[in-house]
């Protein structure tokens, strides 16, 4: 149920979002989600794709800074009311959530969530009956 999430340090100048994307463009992997959080002097690119240990390599070859990242995807109806139940669940047995990002598909949202614990998180979550994506399914959508 974990899955990997490269995660790219980028100086925050024009252009290297653009070299991000150019690069594994070129090998084609293909890019499920993304999010940046910055700064006014560098960026964190989050990203899930179709070959996280390939598109590390592709980074890292084009001396990019890059780390996989555990995270945990769920998927809910597209209602702010279950995304709320989704973090409910957590804060009930004090699990934080480091950050967390989503996509709609259709009428269903995909939640991605970097949790201070992230196995605890899976178990709470499937006992409360949430649908939580594995990888290869995340990657397909």
């Amino acid at each position: 149920m974990i899955i990997e999430q490269l995660s790219v340090f980028l100086e925050n100048k024009s252009g290297r979002l653009t070299e991000v994307l150019e690069a594994l463009g070129r090998e084609h992997i293909r890019i499920t989600a993304l999010t940046v959080a910055d700064t006014t002097e560098f960026g964190i690119l989050r990203l899930i794709v179709s070959d996280p240990e390939k598109a590390k390599n592709i980074l890292k070859q084009q001396m990019f800074t890059v780390n996989i990242t555990g995270v945990i995807s769920v998927i809910v109806p597209d209602e702010a009311k279950s995304y709320a139940k989704v973090l409910k669940i957590l804060s009930d047995i004090d699990i934080s959530v480091e950050y967390t990002y989503a996509f709609t598909t259709g009428n269903k949202s995909v939640i991605i969530l970097r949790c201070s614990n992230n196995e605890k998180a899976i178990s709470a979550l499937k006992d409360n009956e949430m649908d939580l994506l594995r990888a290869n399914d995340l990657y397909k959508i």
